[in-house]
């Protein structure tokens, strides 16, 4: 088969079976979500808009985003999400729709990641179908459905992508071929940061295991070859580098007993959603995440273990490889208290920021994948119906990778946000202003920008500026003498007031005398029941006789 056929194949099946399981949403990307009022999905949603939008408009204002106004790089105070936000070029400029930026995204994620899994088993297999079910049992995981709201986390494509590279860089070791693997971990890097993480430990793994196997610890080629991807891969990651130093000069860190409460037990490993598996769920109790590999998966690797171990040459240097990623990404998910996560903390400087060793899990699946791809290319190698193990076995993978999904109308902005977007440019305080413990629900503030793109005073991120939770304070009382005081110094220019958020009578009279005793500051551009629109534009004095608009 002519390699381009091929790829064409193997993205048109990926693809055909991606929109089957998202019906209808693959087809109504501007107009259907999933989840739609959860916090995190709707930043998912500004996140993979900025960058798809900002990529193409204004390339150097990439990593100034419109909030936090008048903080300089704050798309790094969470997850910048610019591999999904390049991904989803073609859908936002096609739409002009966030939604259909996001959407497209999430379905490429699933084709990509499963198309590069099956190049990867492939590669370790020879077998065709045997790729084929590897790369469903990996890429329709029941950990990818689970995070939808999660774009990073869906991300996945660069870990086979760079474990593909680094096996044909072993066959062939030369400087090009170091490059691509330098690329590839480049590209997961720009994907997650997380998998940042596990790409590098994964390969690491893989480089310890091959080079004793092999005997080239003093293989000088070998060497030069991950020297060259090294060196590619620091300088391709260097975005996520600067995300991780805004990061920690803002005061950003998590502790390690901070993830204990997001680390894995026996239970995580038994949870998945997808129809198949779902009669397990009510026997678990409370879960902490979805790691079930599937039956098949468990099966077939067992299978895949136990023949490639008693085979000579790449089998099992395969088994040893993968088995090993196998016990390590699930050692490290239990984390702190099972005794490798600590160890990872201390001399990785990027799990400072991460919390949720429970997602080392991935590793589990990715290993998994793997050697039941080499147990079903075993099976149908033994088989005298290679044929009709392959569809059973086919059929079966699909049918454990099943999932119902129920998708909702996407939230519309409110019709004031098409008044603002035709306003000349300036910064927005929206109010009311919620607190920390309630700052998710300002992710609909971000969301609502994709409207107008214009700079925010208040957003949600992992990272928030001490700064502005500490003006939030004065902030929420506006309008007053204060806090016309503190926007006038940052130059903002609007106010968004949603009244249907001050569902408390005493609130909405307080904020009804405040806006007519500075109605001289004060402009009105729009009004409606629920939302009220100004323009902040003259003294920061209470109303009294004699005092105008300048």
């Amino acid at each position: 088969m002519r390699p381009l056929r091929e790829l064409g194949l193997v993205v048109s099946g990926f693809s055909a079976l991606t929109a089957a399981i998202f019906f209808p949403l693959s087809f109504r990307l501007s107009t259907l979500a999933y989840n739609v009022e959860n916090g995190d999905g709707q930043f998912s949603v500004w996140n993979v808009a900025w960058v798809a939008r900002t990529l193409i408009a204004e390339p150097r204002q990439l990593f100034d985003a419109n909030i936090f106004h008048p903080h300089r790089w704050a798309l790094a105070y969470s997850e910048m999400n610019l591999a999904a936000g390049a991904i989803a070029v073609p859908a936002y400029w096609a739409t002009h729709s966030a939604y259909a930026a996001l959407n497209f995204a999430v379905l490429a994620s699933f084709v990509l990641g499963s198309s590069s899994m099956y190049y990867l088993c492939r590669h370790l297999t020879g077998d065709r179908t045997a790729s084929i079910i590897g790369a469903i049992i990996f890429g329709f995981c029941p950990f990818a459905f689970a995070h939808l709201l999660h774009i990073q986390l869906l991300m996945t494509a660069g870990l086979p992508l760079s474990l593909l590279a680094f096996h044909r860089a072993v066959q062939q070791p030369t400087a090009a071929r170091g490059a691509v693997l330098g690329l590839a971990m480049g590209f997961q890097s720009l994907a997650c940061a997380y998998y940042s993480v596990f790409v590098v430990l994964m390969i690491g793994t893989a480089v310890m295991a091959v080079a004793s196997i092999r005997s080239l610890w003093t293989t000088r080629q070998f060497w030069l070859m991950l020297a060259t991807g090294a060196v590619v891969a620091v300088v391709a990651s260097l975005p996520t580098a600067l995300g991780y130093f805004v990061l920690r000069d803002n005061g950003y860190e998590r502790p390690l007993d901070a993830a204990r409460q997001y680390s894995a037990d026996w239970r995580a490993y038994l949870a998945s959603g997808h129809m198949l598996h779902a009669w397990m769920l009510p026997y678990l109790g409370h879960w902490k995440e979805v790691l079930f590999p599937g039956f098949l998966t468990i099966g077939a690797g067992a299978i895949g273990v136990a023949s490639g171990w008693r085979s000579q040459g790449r089998p099992r240097e395969t088994v040893i490889v993968y088995l090993a990623m196998v016990v390590l990404g699930a050692w490290a998910s239990f984390g702190p208290d099972a005794g490798l996560y600590p160890l990872l903390y201390q001399t990785i400087p990027l799990f400072s920021v991460m919390r949720a060793p429970v997602r080392f899990g991935l590793i589990v699946i990715f290993g998994l994948s793997v050697l039941a791809s080499l147990g079903i290319a075993h099976l149908r190698a033994r088989s005298r119906r290679p044929l009709v193990v392959g569809a059973v076995l086919l059929t079966a993978a699909l049918a454990e990778s099943w999932i119902s999904i129920t998708f909702e109308p996407a939230l519309l902005p409110h019709s004031g946000y098409h008044v603002l977007a035709t306003m000349p440019r300036g910064p927005v305080l929206e109010l009311p202003i919620y607190s920390r413990r309630l700052g998710f629900r300002r992710s609909r503030y971000m969301m609502d920008s994709t409207t107008h793109w214009m700079p925010l005073v208040d957003a949600y991120s992992d990272s928030i500026p001490e700064e502005f939770e500490a003006r939030s304070v004065i902030l929420a009382d506006f309008p007053s003498a204060d806090s016309l005081q503190d926007l006038r110094r940052d130059s903002v220019r609007y106010a968004v007031i949603h009244l249907d958020a001050y569902d408390d009578p005493a609130m909405r009279q307080s904020l009804f005398d405040r806006l007519d005793q500075f109605a001289p500051a004060l402009k009105e551009l729009y009004r409606a029941p629920d939302f009220l629109l100004y323009e902040i534009v003259g003294s920061t004095e209470p109303a009294r006789e004699g005092n105008v608009l300048p």
